[in-house]
């Protein structure tokens, strides 16, 4: 071979090297290594306000986690029905992108139709109609999810305010049941006959529904947001008992108080915050109904934190059920065994964990002496900085001083295990912000 050949033989190969490392980081950096559906349909239309690429940042404005099967959908899902799901973000965005999932579906899911829109107002199906997008996955209007997959949409351009609803829709026309849900929304979304996906007014849409439907994120690109604030939680998180349509989680309460430290210039993270709460979950067992509703904490910790763009802590309340619902006594160095595995996984990935105590549950149906003894021994440890990066005292701020083993009744929802809206509120208050300073932590 001459020089001459060789030279040229070598550029060729450079060339390649460039192209195939393209290849690689626009397969993989879209979704984060989730997995994708398989794609269908027509080509791209007009109109549909697809984003380029940007400088910004790519930040989680609103998330749940898919919480199990929607009795009674094994057949038809939601075949030849709307559905509009309303969420609300913690943040605001000039460009967004959704994730749809089908993780508990039996069969495929066709998704013929999206749209997302900003809400005009709030507690309705109607949309600001210069909002409107319809969403296309892969520059297709359909898209085909397989069961067990989920997939994420192209980003479009639009201005979504702050601490605003914003309503997402989605038509099937094909049976593909059942349907993965999130059942405990708190907050009232909508069902339509027929494709009413990009129908504005909202009048098409007359049952109203307590589920989140397919939906399991929001994403927006925010120019002044440095990253996601994970909160990873079973019902305290999920806000069981706060009230429907008011947005008084105690997520909701921290990202409240995010946003205002920041524009008052604190010293704190600028943050958006997603709330990864499931009634029921707990640390190590998933669900009784079935095996694949809500699974431990151990097993969706990779799916509902790492997944999230730009995650940079994590904060954990969880561990209560594995008390409350385990048929025996609750080994409680098991739970903070099981505890040190999620924070073992986040540090794998450079995020910070935050991790809360268990707060009381004196006079629940389920409280006895001895599993007070093992709720207090598992606080004893997380107080001690043997299990988290750092702490977020729940108990001693909710509890009762005159019976430490029970909630402050203000504090109580009436169940003496749930938080009531003022309690809630107590427990974002008691969220020292700089705990989110730092991420990356050395494993403890």
């Amino acid at each position: 071979m001459t020089k001459r050949h060789g030279y040229a033989l070598l550029s060729a190969l450079a060339a390649l090297v460039v192209i195939l490392s393209g290849v690689i980081y626009v397969t993989t950096r879209h979704d984060h290594g989730t997995p994708s559906g398989t794609v269908a349909g027509n080509g791209p239309h007009r109109g549909t306000g697809v984003a380029p690429a940007s400088a910004g940042t790519w930040v989680g404005a609103w998330a749940t986690a898919p919480s199990g099967v929607e009795p009674d959908t094994a057949t038809t899902g939601t075949a030849g029905r709307s559905v509009r799901n309303v969420v609300h973000v913690s943040i605001g965005g000039t460009s967004a992108r959704i994730t749809l999932s089908n993780v508990y579906g039996q069969s495929p899911l066709t998704i013929a139709h999206a749209s997302l829109a900003v809400s005009a107002g709030q507690n309705t199906a109607a949309a600001r109609a210069e909002t409107m997008r319809r969403l296309t996955f892969g520059g297709t209007t359909t898209v085909v999810i397989p069961a067990g997959g989920q997939v994420v949409s192209d980003a479009v351009r639009v201005n979504i305010p702050q601490d605003t609803d914003v309503l997402v829709t989605t038509y099937s026309p094909t049976s593909s049941g059942p349907v993965t849900y999130h059942k405990s929304a708190r907050q009232t979304s909508y069902i339509a006959e027929g494709d009413r996906t990009e129908d504005a007014t909202g009048t098409p849409f007359d049952e109203e529904t307590p589920f989140w439907r397919y939906l399991t994120a929001l994403d927006v690109i925010n120019h002044e947001t440095d990253g996601t604030v994970v909160v990873f939680g079973d019902s305290i998180t999920d806000g069981i008992t706060s009230t429907v349509d008011a947005d008084r989680r105690w997520t909701d309460v921290l990202s409240q108080r995010l946003r205002a430290a920041g524009q008052s210039g604190e010293n704190v993270p600028r943050y958006s915050v997603v709330n990864e709460g499931i009634s029921g979950n707990q640390v190590l067992t998933g669900g009784l109904e079935r095996a694949a509703d809500s699974p431990s904490g151990i097993s969706r910790f990779d799916r509902d934190v790492l997944g999230r763009p730009n995650a940079k802590v994590v904060v954990v309340e969880l561990g209560i059920n594995d008390i409350l619902r385990n048929p025996r006594l609750a080994d409680p160095y098991k739970i903070t065994d099981g505890l040190r595995v999620l924070v073992r996984q986040a540090h794998a990935h450079g995020l910070k964990v935050v991790g809360a105590t268990l707060m009381p549950l004196g006079g629940h149906k389920k409280w006895t002496s001895a599993r007070e003894i093992v709720r207090e021994q598992v606080n004893a440890e997380i107080r001690a900085g043997k299990v988290f990066d750092a702490v977020v005292d729940f108990d001693a701020a909710l509890r009762d001083p005159y019976a430490p083993h029970k909630l402050r009744p203000e504090y109580d929802s009436g169940d003496h295990l749930h938080p009531s809206d003022l309690g809630f509120r107590k427990m974002a208050e008691t969220f020292d912000l700089r705990l989110l300073k730092g991420a990356g932590q050395a494993e403890l």
